[in-house]
């Protein structure tokens, strides 16, 4: 049987921290940010950490 693949579109994506989780990048901080406020900024630029459920099909596609 042949090795699983890595999902290099996701890989480049996400981050696996030391004790497993995964680290992902906040959405709606592309463009068109004049109109929101600086508080949201702040918050959007932060990274947030996928739930148990989504992270594990993330590390399935990584293959880990």
């Amino acid at each position: 049987m042949p090795k699983q693949k890595t999902h290099k579109g996701l890989a480049k994506r996400v981050k696996i921290t030391g004790r497993g989780k995964v680290k992902r990048r906040k959405s709606f901080v592309g463009h068109l940010l004049s109109g929101r406020s600086s508080k949201k900024l702040r918050r959007l630029h932060k990274t947030a950490v996928l739930g148990s459920a989504d992270a594990k099909r993330t590390l399935k596609a990584l293959g880990k």
